[in-house]
């Protein structure tokens, strides 16, 4: 069981510092590329891992506070509560506007059906269209 530790501990530390490496965004990996410490961590095998959690990332909290998902293009976003939010207070009333549209199309749509149902009515009990009455508008 302990010669079996002696394997999988270096290969589990080579597998967590490479994976850690992949995901340290490049502003933060020190002295070198993050390529070149990839190639360190896996051609060196027990001392390349090591090396690189002692000292080829950032550690510390960068100035500002910024967390890793908080990063876009280059500032830092903050969340807004939607009904702090400008944007969206706006898109709400385009959507109103919208949907007053929409009712008042939905309307005419109804008002022009049921006169061609009227008019589809009247022409098959034998009236002709001249004594139909004028559409409505």
């Amino acid at each position: 069981m302990l010669r079996a530790l002696i394997y999988l501990l270096p290969l589990a530390l080579t597998i967590y510092a490479f994976i850690d490496c992949l995901n340290t965004p490049e502003d933060e990996a020190k002295h070198l590329p993050k390529i070149a410490w990839v190639f360190i961590i896996l051609l060196f095998w027990i001392v390349g891992p090591i090396v690189w959690l002692a000292a080829g990332k950032v550690r510390e909290m960068p100035a500002g506070g910024r967390a890793p998902g908080e990063w876009h293009g280059g500032r830092r976003t903050r969340w807004v509560a939607p009904d702090d939010n400008p944007d969206f207070l706006k898109s709400l009333k385009d959507e109103d506007r919208k949907s007053e549209k929409d009712e008042s199309l939905l309307k005419d749509w109804e008002a022009d059906l049921r006169r061609r149902e009227d008019e589809l009515k009247r022409r098959d009990s034998g009236a002709g269209p001249e004594e139909s009455a004028p559409p409505a508008s």
